[in-house]
């Protein structure tokens, strides 16, 4: 089955820290840095009729890339994690599920209740 929600983040260890705690079915694109204009337009050809969803840090080279994207990308929905943890890595998970909760994003809700019991 192809996945119909796309994410776009940095780099690997940001895939790693939000991978599980998502629960359905996302394609997660990393695009390891900046991104050329050829790969911007695979990207786009690519992602045609798909929901995409940029989560980038919260620094000179995420805002860079986040400009990118709402450049080449209109279409797509920019999420944004806190400054104060400025990387998606290093971002608690339970701020990340609040996140992706709210992009309509179906997530394991133990990781919103880990929140709760603070």
């Amino acid at each position: 089955m192809e996945c119909k929600k796309v994410i776009i983040v940095e780099g690997k260890s940001d895939k790693r820290k939000v991978q599980p705690i998502i629960r359905e079915p996302v394609d997660i694109i990393c695009t390891n840095g900046t991104i050329s204009l050829s790969k911007m337009d695979e990207l786009i050809d690519e992602l045609y009729e798909k929901d995409v969803y940029v989560l980038v840090d919260a620094d000179d080279a995420g805002e860079k890339l986040r400009k990118q994207f709402k450049r080449e990308m209109p279409e797509a929905d920019h999420l944004y994690i806190d400054r104060a943890y400025r990387e998606v890595a290093t971002a608690p998970e339970q701020h990340l599920a609040v996140i992706l909760a709210g992009a309509n994003i179906d997530i394991y809700t133990e990781f919103l209740e880990k929140r709760m019991n603070l």
